[in-house]
């Protein structure tokens, strides 16, 4: 499987503290992949050092085979990498077919925004629907379908989605993870940080287990939920992986 996103020893610290330790990964194309573990693991701050929004000392970022990580976010975007935060980014006081139309922004050929635009609304017939309404009065699991139609507008070959179902009702959940098969139907990869362990493997083709920094396990996504390691360090318990 040819590998998109690759991440290769990436270390990042905060005010000295060492929070990402030579940490590496990939994704593959058409796959999708999550990366799970407790609280402070340093998750979210793995996809934000991607996607350069923070600052990180060592290692290397390629996409389809090219270094990245000396670009700006926009020019990762550009190039085909995506994210979407596990905070809210939508804009609530602008309708969702103005918030749709801002993810465009460096499509300058309008033409073929506006076929991506259909594209989209005939994927997400919700938001079709609603296309008139504000969006800040969408529900949680409905503005994150926003934000994740709005980044298919850059045609993305990647995207990475931080803790997609944070803060969801139960049957939005369910929905945020089928739409994360849809994107892999769609031949997206999608580099995941989730804490819904069971359902975002059970959305995923593989996994990888964090804790303190690093990565202590990876393996196919249907072997981790049975895994008892993986409870093991997702709470904490051990400090190495056999």
């Amino acid at each position: 499987m040819t590998r998109l996103l690759e991440v290769r020893n990436l270390r990042a610290s905060y005010g000295g503290r060492r929070i990402l330790e030579d940490v590496s990964l990939h994704v593959g194309e058409s796959e999708v992949v999550t990366v799970i573990g407790h609280n402070g693991a340093g998750k979210s701050t793995l996809l934000r050092s991607i996607f350069r929004l923070v600052p990180w000392s060592e290692g290397e970022i390629l996409l389809k085979g090219e270094p990245i990580h000396r670009f700006a976010p926009n020019r990762i975007l550009a190039a085909g990498l995506a994210y979407v935060p596990q905070h809210r980014s939508i804009f609530p006081k602008l309708t969702v077919g103005e918030n749709l139309w801002m993810g465009g922004y460096l499509v300058a050929d309008k033409a073929l925004l506006a076929r991506r635009l259909r594209d989209v609304e005939q994927l997400f017939p919700l938001l079709a629907e609603r296309r008139a309404q504000l969006a800040g009065t969408l529900s949680g699991g409905e503005q994150r379908m926003l934000e994740v139609a709005r980044t298919l507008l850059t045609d993305p070959r990647v995207i990475m989605l931080d803790e997609p179902s944070i803060g969801l009702a139960p049957r939005m959940v369910d929905a945020v993870f089928e739409t994360v098969r849809l994107l892999r139907g769609r031949g997206k990869a999608v580099l995941m940080v989730e804490q819904n362990v069971k359902k975002a493997l059970a959305a995923s083709d593989r996994g990888y287990v964090m804790t303190l920094g690093e990565i202590k396990l990876e393996d196919a996504a249907p072997r981790l939920i049975g895994d008892p390691r993986v409870a093991q360090l997702y709470m904490g318990q051990l400090k190495t992986a056999p």
